[in-house]
């Protein structure tokens, strides 16, 4: 039997690859050939059509909209990465059986139809379309402040002409462009290529107008469903379709979700934003400390899935709006459940196996670069255990991020953007919730898991054997 697939998640990191190791590892557990290809950073282990047309199984593990073409004619079976890493025998079993299965149409526009699967993935393409500005616009911007806060302003007496440089490429340029994506994104995801523009337009006008990220969702949403029904929905005569297609479709949708945005959408959704900037801005200690403990559960609770990618999305809104401290405490409760755990390891080896001790030291890497999904296996193995225990550090962290105010002035980065002076306003203390998040982490992991014993250790060598 031979089992094939494509993984791919939003950001193109952890989730893609480690959906693909699970099930090709389970797969050949089972007795059965399998392939897998990671579309990433980059697409690799790319499957030929000789090995789509031979396959018993085709297993789609995708977070995003990806081009199904390929597979004319064949059933898949289309599950989440979450799933996949989770429960990667049980997807297998369900796919060689044809449960939950459908068939790819040979039609283009009824394949388009078959890859939508709900709002959710939709905000997740717009997310996979904004992150490469955000990452990228914010880490240049924090470039720029090591040479002074003031330094990147002309009018400012230690203007520094490089500064000024990288404060326009990170945030006049790149940083501005996360809206107009957002917004891109998502209409893509829904109306195919007819999307991108209107979406487009959509999100620069909420990034304009004052409606922000929170306006570019909704303006994407009407705006890939508009010209979904336009390009997708309406037949016209063959003669006319490629005039209609070329003109008549962003003109119409371009031009009504443009009067939307600016008639019906901007200002009441910027009113809601300028209220919860003015909340966000004027919390107190104590209110920050119980907001910080709501960021660092959420981010904790599924390491990287909709829980965690929601709050995340919504703290990098808020910087737009001039608003840092939550992304400041995302980052310090996305750095915990990976750096917890690389110290549960050591501090209790009696209670990992040796290949989650191995694990447990790429988890230093993936905790310091705020990769959260490095916690996923432990989770996956333990996940009774290990998840409070990392909800618990991770409220920790942020919790003190929140309540001592730090801000940052990147989106991403972990540990190495705190190398760059004014980049985080209270270092010390930012470093001190880390430190804490761990430590709670680790100690939590250690009380709750119980230790290997001779019975499981044997039976841990029969299965590797």
């Amino acid at each position: 039997m031979k089992i094939i697939g494509i993984t791919a998640c939003p950001t193109g990191i952890a989730h893609t690859y480690m959906s693909a190791e699970k099930l090709e590892v389970t797969a050949r557990d089972l007795g059965y050939e399998a392939k897998f290809e990671t579309q990433g950073a980059r697409t690799e282990n790319v499957l030929t059509a000789e090995e789509i047309k031979s396959a018993d199984a085709i297993i789609l593990a995708v977070d995003k909209d990806i081009d199904t073409s390929r597979f004319a004619g064949r059933k898949i079976k289309r599950v989440s990465t979450s799933r996949a890493i989770k429960e990667p025998e049980k997807v297998i079993e369900e796919a060689l059986a044809n449960v939950g299965t459908i068939e790819i149409s040979a039609d283009k526009k009824n394949d388009s139809q078959e890859r939508k699967s709900g709002i959710y993935n939709h905000f997740m393409n717009g997310v996979n379309y904004m992150l490469p500005f955000v990452i990228a616009g914010g880490i240049i911007i924090a470039l720029s402040f090591a040479f002074g806060i003031t330094a990147s302003d002309p009018k400012s007496d230690d203007y520094n002409a490089l500064a000024g440089a990288l404060s326009t490429i990170g945030g006049g340029t790149a940083f501005a462009m996360m809206v107009p994506a957002l917004g891109a994104g998502i209409a893509s995801s829904i109306a195919g290529k007819a999307g991108f523009a209107p979406g487009i337009v959509a999100g620069l006008l909420a990034a304009n107008g004052g409606s922000g990220f929170l306006g570019g969702m909704i303006g994407g949403l009407l705006a890939g469903y508009l010209t979904d029904i336009l390009a997708n929905k309406i037949n016209v005569k063959q003669q006319l379709a490629a005039i209609y297609q070329l003109i008549v479709v962003p003109l119409v949708s371009i031009l009504i979700i443009g009067l939307a945005m600016v008639f019906l959408i901007d200002k009441p959704i910027a009113w809601v934003l300028d209220a919860l900037t003015g909340w966000l801005n004027g919390l107190g200690n104590t209110s920050g400390l119980m907001f910080g403990l709501l960021i660092g559960i959420m981010m904790a609770a599924d390491m990287g899935g909709p829980i965690n990618k929601s709050i995340s999305t919504f703290s990098i809104g808020l910087m737009s709006a001039g608003v840092n401290a939550p992304i400041a405490a995302c980052m310090a409760a996305g750095m915990t459940p990976p750096l917890g755990l690389a110290l549960a390891t050591i501090l209790f080896k009696n209670k990992f196996t040796k290949e989650e001790r191995t694990s447990g030291q790429s988890c230093w890497i993936l905790g310091a670069s705020y990769i959260t999904e490095g916690a996923i296996p432990f989770a996956v193995a333990d996940p009774i255990r290990v998840i409070p225990s990392l909800m618990l550090g991770s409220a920790t962290a942020a919790g003190i991020s929140m309540a001592a105010g730090v801000t940052s002035m990147a989106p991403h980065g972990g540990i190495w953007v705190m190398l760059i002076p004014n980049v985080m306003n209270n270092l010390p203390m930012y470093l001190l919730a880390i430190i804490a998040g761990t430590l709670v982490t680790a100690i939590a992991v250690g009380l709750l898991k119980k230790p290997i014993t001779v019975e499981d250790k044997k039976m841990i060598n029969e299965v590797e054997a």
